[in-house]
């Protein structure tokens, strides 16, 4: 058995989103701390991430955004979101975001396996195009490209590194 088919990809409800708070908070923490550009600075507390969490679970019982977990032996490993609330001209779209994978899970294919399931629960919502942005360079923007998603350009000091330092972003769309 390969350790992919030990992970498990679920879509979580609001109550399961509830139920997993500390997990899905201890995997951004965890990517915030290891030096991820996913929209937060240092310092950032499993606190701080617990509220980000909370927000989300908001937009999921509202239907805006989908969230995906990845679990390892019961335990929350990764994880991404789709957002699917966008303006009313584009009701065939959604965006990818915050896909996440603890550092002491990574190298196992569990973005892969939640990049494949978002696509595939975004298809289930009905949208056909998916948009997505990611730091240059990073693994994030391989994968994506092996995954078939195409390229737009790339836009130099969009974000910041949770310490404060400018990094670029590569935008990427993909027709489902």
């Amino acid at each position: 058995m390969s350790e992919t088919d030990q992970i498990e990809i679920r879509r979580l409800g609001v109550t399961e989103v509830n139920a997993q708070l500390d997990g899905l908070a201890g995997v951004l923490a965890d990517c915030v701390a290891g030096g991820a550009s996913v929209s937060y600075m240092a310092p950032f507390s499993q606190r701080d991430a617990r509220e980000a969490f909370e927000a989300v679970a908001a937009e999921v019982e509202q239907g805006r955004r989908l969230l995906l977990a990845a679990f390892a032996d019961g335990e929350v490993v990764g994880t991404v979101q789709v957002i699917l609330a966008l303006p009313p001209n584009q009701p065939h779209r959604a965006e990818i975001a915050k896909l996440l994978v603890h550092r002491s899970a990574r190298r196992r294919g569990i973005a892969q396996l939640l990049m494949k399931r978002a696509e595939d629960e975004a298809r289930a919502e009905r949208k056909t195009l998916l948009v997505l942005d990611t730091v240059t360079g990073d693994n994030a923007e391989r994968l994506y490209e092996r995954l078939g998603w195409t390229r737009v350009g790339v836009i130099p000091g969009y974000a910041l590194y949770p310490d404060g330092r400018p990094c670029d972003t590569t935008v990427f769309w993909k027709s489902l």
